[in-house]
């Protein structure tokens, strides 16, 4: 039964959860608890990852506490970013392919509309967000640490806003190294398994 249900849920808003709910009972009535895939869960509560939906009720196929949860937790824009992909597999795709920056995650809603122009956030960067776009920024763009000590950069970025964090050298090159180190070992695990299927 849940099979056939699934095949049903194509809304992109499924995209922020597991895939696969799990089945439970609270005081005899039948629910799909579905768990939210965020790294750090913004929900509170005694399950603040599960979004319990109960299959008794008229609104059995509901998605509102779904999409609820999901703009506590991902934010309003992100998840009207998803909901213009209108296809939950790839949704599902960029969410887990983005991390935790939501900034970076917006962006990659935006180009998966095939507009090929990227609009920007009306909010401010969070410190993470400023921290992770950073490490995108001078990796991709192979600039050097110190560059954010650069006065026309710290003029561009602090102006309006004189307040605005900006993380040292020193923090930008261990973040870009704690990146690799984690694409390394993505890298080694994804070769490790491609291995195995080759030798079944």
């Amino acid at each position: 039964e849940l099979e056939r249900l699934q095949r049903g849920w194509n809304a992109p808003i499924y995209a922020f959860f597991n895939p696969d709910p799990q089945i439970e009972y609270f005081n005899g009535r039948r629910a799909h608890v579905f768990s939210c895939v965020a790294k750090s869960c913004k929900a509170k509560g005694k399950s603040p990852r599960c979004v319990n939906r109960f299959v008794d009720t008229a609104d059995a196929s509901s998605t509102s506490n779904l999409r609820k949860h999901a703009k506590n937790c991902w934010s309003e824009v992100v998840v009207k970013g998803a909901d213009e992909t209108k296809d939950v597999k790839l949704a599902r795709a960029i969410v887990a392919k983005s991390g935790l920056a939501n900034a970076s995650i917006t962006a990659m809603f935006e180009r998966a509309k095939g507009k090929g122009v990227v609009t920007y956030s009306h909010t401010q960067h969070t410190k993470t967000e400023t921290k992770a776009e950073i490490v995108r920024w001078v990796a991709e763009n192979m600039r050097p640490f110190k560059i954010v000590k650069d006065r026309g950069f710290q003029s561009l970025m602090k102006t309006g806003r004189p307040g605005y964090y900006i993380p040292s050298p020193a923090t930008v090159s261990r973040d870009v190294k704690k990146v690799f180190v984690q694409c390394r070992q993505r890298i080694a695990k994804m070769l490790q398994v491609s291995q195995l299927s080759n030798n079944k």
